[in-house]
């Protein structure tokens, strides 16, 4: 046996079973070693695989918490949306709490847990979707309501308007309907028909006037009324049921008289006899003259 192949059966052991127990040692540690490495290979693995899981379930708490925060800023005053959003949002929030209280973590559960956070966020789109289809919704019945109630106010406006042009109209109608007087005068007479101007003589006050023509009066008998006031504003009367309506009041007057006005001028004369009344008393005597529920005219005479 030469050299070399003497060193190299040393090396593996003297005899054949020593080289065979070599052999075997080293394929056993050979063996051990690549084991060694694969373990360690998928302990690496798994340790990037669990961080990658545990990045996943954070990431997830994450969108679950903003998903409810998103719940927190919807506004919606339908009662049956708001209902179905309140229980949309508790199974939001029970969700995150399986997920943070979930300590082992598998593949398979984040996948359902993404699966189930995609269809919860898919949801709350939706909300936010009908949410929004109701505020433009509502916006357009607001703007509509604004503007019938402007219209309504509009109409409104005009209504009164037409209604205070009407009443003035009427009013002015009325103004020029009512009786004109002119040449109104009063005189004392004496028991002679003759004109006095001292009070102790006098027994009959004459009214004269001239109604004017008007062609917008309404035509027709009508009674023209006389009130006298004494200068101690006593009202001459001789009977408390001679009384005719002025407005809202039903007022006495001193002597009336009945026409037949047909929209001419109609000269009138008016008297009142004060003949058993108490005498006359010096001083000025404001005389009133009345027709259709309108002062027409007023004079004074005065007495000595």
């Amino acid at each position: 046996m030469d050299y070399e192949t003497g060193k190299k059966g040393n090396f593996l052991g003297a005899t054949p079973k020593d080289r065979r127990n070599n052999v075997i040692v080293i394929l056993l540690a050979v063996i051990l070693a690549v084991m060694l490495f694969l373990f360690f290979a998928q302990r690496k693995s798994n340790r990037i695989i669990v961080g990658q899981i545990t990045a996943q379930k954070d990431s997830i708490e994450v969108e679950l918490t903003q998903i409810i925060a998103g719940y927190d800023s919807l506004k919606v005053e339908n009662d049956t949306l708001s209902q179905q959003i309140y229980m949309a949002q508790s199974r939001v929030r029970d969700l995150l709490l399986e997920v943070e209280q979930t300590r082992r973590v598998s593949l398979d559960r984040i996948n359902r847990y993404q699966k189930e956070v995609t269809t919860l966020r898919d949801i709350m789109r939706n909300y936010i979707v009908q949410i929004d289809s109701l505020n433009r919704r509502n916006q357009l019945l607001m703007a509509e309501n604004l503007e019938v109630k402007e219209q309504a106010r509009q109409v409104e406006s005009r209504n009164e308007q037409l209604t205070q042009e009407k009443q003035e109209l009427e009013e002015n109608l009325k103004r020029a309907a009512a009786l004109e007087v002119r040449e109104l005068t009063a005189a004392g007479m004496n028991d002679r028909n003759k004109d006095t101007r001292f009070a102790d003589r006098t027994v009959m006050i004459r009214v004269n006037m001239v109604i004017n023509q008007n062609i917008t009066a309404k035509r027709g008998a009508k009674n023209i009324y006389v009130r006298i006031m004494r200068p101690d504003q006593l009202l001459l009367n001789k009977s408390s049921d001679d009384r005719f309506r002025y407005e809202d009041l039903h007022i006495p007057y001193t002597a009336a008289r009945e026409i037949n006005y047909e929209g001419n001028d109609l000269p009138v004369a008016i008297y009142w006899d004060n003949k058993g009344q108490s005498p006359l008393i010096p001083g000025n005597y404001t005389i009133d003259v009345f027709a259709d529920g309108n002062n027409i005219g007023t004079t004074v005479l005065e007495l000595k």
